[in-house]
């Protein structure tokens, strides 16, 4: 019996994947185990999810597997050939490209027939969209979206994530109880590429608001008014907004927000600046004006030179305008 060419390529491509068991249905790979993915996959595990850890900083993933009794996968093919459901929460676009489409280490190449990959990372549009649709040429029913999350740090830990999903409707509710998880709200915002439109368009308007509040904030703590005060009046008016109520930037305001502990350990800075820059890039394929976004980017990139990158981005208020605290407004005031 003659076999035609593709079948012959179908049987060849067959052999070239690593030969595994099949996957546990059970466990959830998680790559990727920053700020943000330490805890959203020590969420899983609090939730009764069985967990497989990979990061390429293998001491991080044997720390976090040790407090938390998870296995370590020496690799990504590890990860696909034993976990049907994989997570992802990566930097940047290219370690993306790099993790699922290599084609002798990445995801896809090691993935099982029905596999769901959920990746997290907040990355342009395009590359969103080609890993979807290489996922779907292989012809594996493999399902992949796209689900940039907001919440910011504080968020990842208290399991209060907001996931933005793109992606087909059958993988959409493959990976909502996942996600439920580690987050409290989860929106299907259409096609493959439409969670990162939604992060993008999320995220720009986060920085000009934040911006805003700094500003203001400023202006009246300049003015000699306690700052606790103006905050309140502006969380019960008009100027209400997350950056105030809930991420006010003034030290002395809030608990437990990076301006209480001198802006370390939220949202850094050159991470806000990535993600106005995919906005940016975006807008100029589109022949679209960012009139505010522009000059926002220009604030960070201002505390970015000053050697703030690292810093949580509400530190504007510090960095960039010079704001003082509620403590120097009393000091000063007595």
């Amino acid at each position: 019996m003659k076999l035609s060419a593709a079948r012959l390529s179908f049987m060849f491509s067959f052999l070239r994947r690593p030969f595994s068991h099949s996957a546990d249905r059970s466990l959830i790979g998680f790559i990727g185990l920053g700020a943000m993915g330490g805890p959203m996959a020590t969420n899983l595990v609090r939730n009764s999810r069985r967990v497989l850890l990979y990061d390429k900083d293998m001491d991080k993933a044997q720390q976090l597997a040790k407090q938390l009794n998870m296995e370590v996968a020496e690799n990504v093919q590890e990860v696909a050939t034993r976990a049907k459901f994989v997570v992802t929460m990566l930097p940047e676009s290219s370690h993306v490209e790099q993790v699922y489409l290599d084609k002798q280490n990445g995801l896809l190449e090691a993935a099982q027939s029905r596999s769901l990959f959920i990746d997290c990372s907040t990355i342009d549009v395009s590359t969103s969209r080609n890993v979807a649709k290489t996922a779907i040429d292989l012809g594996r029913q493999i399902d992949f979206l796209d689900a940039p999350v907001s919440g910011g740090v504080p968020g990842a830990e208290k399991g209060t994530l907001t996931f933005m999903v793109g992606g087909t409707e059958d993988g959409f509710r493959r990976a909502e109880n996942i996600l439920r998880c580690m987050g409290k709200n989860i929106v299907h915002c259409g096609p493959a590429g439409n969670g990162q439109v939604a992060k993008m368009a999320n995220n720009l308007a986060l920085a000009i608001s934040m911006a805003g509040v700094c500003e203001a904030m400023n202006l009246g703590a300049k003015q000699g008014m306690d700052p606790r005060i103006l905050a309140k009046v502006m969380n019960t008016s008009t100027a209400r907004c997350w950056s105030s109520d809930t991420y006010n930037p003034v030290p002395g305001v809030m608990e437990n927000v990076p301006a209480s502990r001198e802006y370390e350990n939220g949202f850094r800075t050159e991470l806000l600046l990535k993600d106005i820059g995919l906005a940016m890039r975006a807008a100029k394929e589109l022949n679209i004006k960012l009139l505010l976004g522009e000059h926002v980017a220009s604030l960070y990139e201002n505390m970015r030179k000053q050697g703030y990158a690292k810093k949580d981005f509400s530190g504007l208020y510090r960095y960039v305008y010079n704001g003082p605290s509620v403590s120097e407004i009393i000091s000063k005031n007595k």
